[in-house]
């Protein structure tokens, strides 16, 4: 085969670009077009507008005790640098600090405190880590059927270690929690409103998944044995901690599925020791095999030293009744230590000391922290009815399209009834779907406007392949993501003045669940799942089927939301002021530190001391782009 010239080969790059463009954007125009009827047809019931001032101020005074309460948006920043052969990695979360007052009859008003740069809450934490021990520190490059070693499967060049690593990423999201949970516990500051630029149930999800390999834990977890008041952290407390999400009048964690276990845990722990019929009773489970699956899973927590079993009386093991207390101790130890500490005991901020020797805190055990912050943030804004909200930017979320409404109209909760084959014509992602029919239908959906909350527990379900109704399955191996804990929804909240056309970016929101608000029977909806064994399970979820069920909740967020929205800021239109000021801060704090390193560099390459060691010191790459930077500088 004859090689083309170098000219041939770039105009047939440019014609198989161009061909695939026009086939996208043909695709694209097919999918407007379905779009056309679209909201007559099924939004029309799912959208909510006209959100009253006097009701967000009567619900703001029940929940927050007040008509006026501090807030803080809360975003995060990361960077890293090769510096010879070390890699520094940087990361840091930031708050943007206010009060917002709630009026009767007219919108809330936001107050922004002054000189946040300087005087706002942040935290932030920088760690050099040698290149060739990275792989030992980054759970990118773990191995999990070879746990204790590194994976031989990924190339380990310095320039793939550098360019995979994601110790920096890690820092941030613990900061970015660290700091949202610091905030909520601090009662004198009293922050009644969190707002986070993250998808709360998505992240959630997302930690389960990077804490979820048990074969690592033991190899590559180094807060598994760290000692708290004297007794080192185990590997049940582990298990424990990871699905600590309690809530008894949410009924979480709820008795099905891999939730089973943990339930049996939380009723044992608030009501002492239980015979096996008391836990049924407790359960209201009548069903046999569901019986069975409760015998099994006590038999299984007897086993691994969880419970004690004395007579067929069930306990709690004493040793795991403090369990979550313990938790929270270690994380606030090593979170302390890791943003607050001046003078650290270690060589290194990512090193704890364990048995009277120096480990790594890996990035799974960032992890980890950062699931059992999350839970301790839920749990904090629960207890003070702090309103926690996450909102996203940019979203491929499809869950809308792809399991809320097929499973609403197979089971005859929509009033409109769509077909499967019309849903595949639509645009790929909610968020283009949403945004696409807000510009067709400019006269009829006005922002600000807000989809129906429905269950983060959707993101998990799918239908059942029988399609019979009442039931549902899990989306992945049958497995159902927790109910009940967060509620999600699409806003929209500004358009332009001059021309109702131009209109801000549609935002994935979701929120807190607050049993006080969003638990009662017109919001909930039970499903059966069946198991693989034949076992039906109830899966009940929370899901405001249309525009009409009352949702004070949400009339409240989308007030605060709007109110937030800047109208005077282009770079910012329809977004969040407070997480946009939050981004300024991150990026101010970046680019100084950034300068810090860069100087430090400088510094380095310029000492005489230094100077015979230099050129080995540097990598090829690095004195190459030294000494082209040289020749293209004009003399």
């Amino acid at each position: 085969m004859q090689l083309s010239p170098l000219s041939n080969a770039i105009k047939r790059t440019c014609d198989i670009l161009k061909v695939g463009a026009s086939m996208q954007v043909l695709d694209y125009e097919q999918r407007f077009a379905s779009l056309r009827n679209f909201y007559e047809n099924l939004l029309a019931n799912l959208v909510k507008m006209g959100f009253d001032t006097r009701e967000a101020y009567e619900t703001a005074l029940e929940f927050f005790g007040s008509s006026s309460v501090r807030f803080a948006g809360i975003d995060g920043t990361m960077y890293s640098r090769p510096l010879f052969d070390l890699v520094v990695f940087f990361g840091g979360a930031y708050a943007s600090t206010g009060t917002i007052t709630f009026h009767e009859e007219k919108p809330p008003t936001v107050k922004y405190d002054e000189r946040t740069a300087k005087h706002g809450a942040g935290i932030s934490s920088v760690v050099p880590i040698y290149v060739n021990e990275i792989p030992d520190v980054d759970q990118t490059f773990f191995e999990v059927s070879q746990p204790d070693e590194v994976s031989l499967g990924k190339p380990l060049t310095e320039e793939s270690i550098i360019n995979n690593a994601t110790v920096a990423n890690w820092i941030m999201t613990f900061a970015e929690y660290y700091l949202a949970y610091r905030l909520a516990a601090d009662v004198e500051q009293n922050f009644r409103i969190i707002i986070l630029d993250r998808s709360l149930s998505i992240e959630r999800a997302s930690l389960l998944y990077d804490t979820s390999k048990r074969a690592l834990w033991e190899a590559k977890c180094n807060i598994l044995g760290f000692e708290v008041d004297g007794e080192p952290i185990d590997i049940n407390e582990l298990t424990i901690a990871r699905h600590f999400v309690c809530n008894q009048r949410l009924g979480l964690p709820p008795p099905r599925a891999d939730y089973l276990r943990y339930a049996i845990v939380d009723l044992l722990r608030r009501k002492g020791a239980l015979t096996r019929k008391q836990i049924l009773a407790e359960f209201d489970i009548k069903d046999e095999k569901r019986a069975k699956r409760v015998e099994r899973a006590l038999r299984k927590l007897a086993e691994k030293g969880i419970l004690t079993e004395k007579g067929e009386v069930y306990a709690l093991n004493q040793k795991f009744a403090k369990t979550w207390e313990r938790i929270k101790k270690l994380v606030i130890t090593i979170g302390d230590r890791f943003f607050f500490s001046e003078n650290p005991e270690t060589s290194n901020l990512m090193k704890i000391v364990k048995g009277g020797k120096e480990h790594w805190l890996t990035t799974l055990d960032i992890a980890f922290l950062t699931l059992f912050t999350l839970h301790m943030l839920m749990e904090e804004c629960w207890r003070r009815h702090i309103l926690l909200i996450g909102v996203t930017k940019d979203t491929a979320a499809r869950d809308f399209k792809r399991q809320l409404i097929p499973i609403m109209c197979n089971n005859d909760l929509l009033k409109a009834n769509i077909s499967q084959e019309a849903l595949e014509k639509l645009p790929n992602t909610d968020r283009m779907i949403l945004q696409s029919a807000s510009i067709l239908n400019a006269d009829k959906l006005v922002p600000p406007w807000s989809l129906i909350e429905y269950d983060s527990a959707f993101r998990t379900m799918v239908l059942d392949k029988q399609k019979r109704k009442g039931y549902v399955a899990g989306a992945i191996k049958n497995k159902i993501g927790l109910e009940k804990v967060f509620l999600k929804t699409y806003v929209q909240l500004s358009q332009a003045k001059t021309d109702p056309m131009l209109r801000s970016n549609v935002l994935l929101v979701d929120r807190l669940v607050y049993p006080e608000y969003d638990y009662k029977p017109e919001t909930i909806v039970e499903f059966w799942n069946e198991l693989s064994d034949g076992t039906k399970e109830p899966v009940e979820v929370i899901l405001f089927v249309d525009k009409n069920v009352p949702n004070r909740l949400q009339s409240l967020t989308m007030s605060v939301l709007v109110a937030m929205a800047p109208s005077n800021i282009p770079e910012a239109f329809g977004h969040n002021t407070p997480l946009f000021i939050a981004d300024k801060i991150a990026k101010w704090n970046y680019s100084q530190f950034k300068r810090v390193v860069d100087t430090t560099a400088e510094w380095i390459l310029n000492n005489h001391k230094l100077r015979r060691f230099i050129f080995y010191m540097s990598t090829f790459r690095e004195r190459r782009t030294a000494i082209e930077a040289a020749r293209r500088e004009q003399i």
